[in-house]
């Protein structure tokens, strides 16, 4: 049986809040310490970065996916167990899905939501049925789960779309929900 993957998406700028950090660098320990591999964005900046050199420095598993144009502008980490090169972000993001057995949404910008919203999507739609976990840091995602429930409140989604994101305040809880859901 092969080792469990777990995709993480989160944003390549550190953002302000020190904690964001903290919990990058935490959930990329813990990811290696289960022995687990980590799917990613394959960028050595912001976020992304703290996350791929903690689950390295642990000795983990690090799969890695880049579209060429972000080659250069998120700093492509060459040097992860597995580096793949796309050609467009649509082809970034089914690779590191379909690579992954659950999936963590660290803070991030707009290119985290778009992961966050499509692979929901995908969930909603019944194309998978993988974990989906939000990696709350200092209560980061209270909006984005405020509007979930607007969404369904307004008549918009049903209300089992929010049974498919699960929230964790830390690394620690995220690694108990990503225990259950993977084994």
């Amino acid at each position: 049986m092969s080792p469990k993957s777990i995709c993480v998406y989160c944003g390549a700028r550190n953002g302000k809040n020190a904690t964001h950090a903290q919990s990058a660098e935490a959930l990329g320990a813990a990811i290696a310490r289960e022995g687990w591999r980590l799917v990613y964005g394959a960028g050595d900046v912001g976020l992304m970065g703290l996350v791929a050199r903690a689950a390295q420095q642990g000795g983990g598993d690090t799969f890695g996916v880049i579209p060429t144009h972000l080659l250069a502008r998120e700093v492509g980490k060459t040097d992860l167990t597995r580096f793949v090169i796309t050609e467009t972000m649509h082809e970034r993001k089914k690779v590191m899905v379909m690579n992954a057995d659950a999936i963590v949404l660290l803070p991030g910008g707009a290119g985290s939501l778009d992961e966050f919203f499509e692979v929901l999507t995908w969930r909603q739609l019944g194309l998978h049925d993988k974990a989906i976990v939000l990696l709350d840091s200092d209560g980061f995602w209270g909006p984005l789960k405020a509007l979930l429930s607007h969404v369904v409140n307004e008549g918009f989604a049903e209300a089992s779309l929010l049974d498919f994101v699960q929230s964790a305040p830390s690394a620690e809880d995220a690694m108990a929900i990503l225990r259950r859901a993977v084994g």
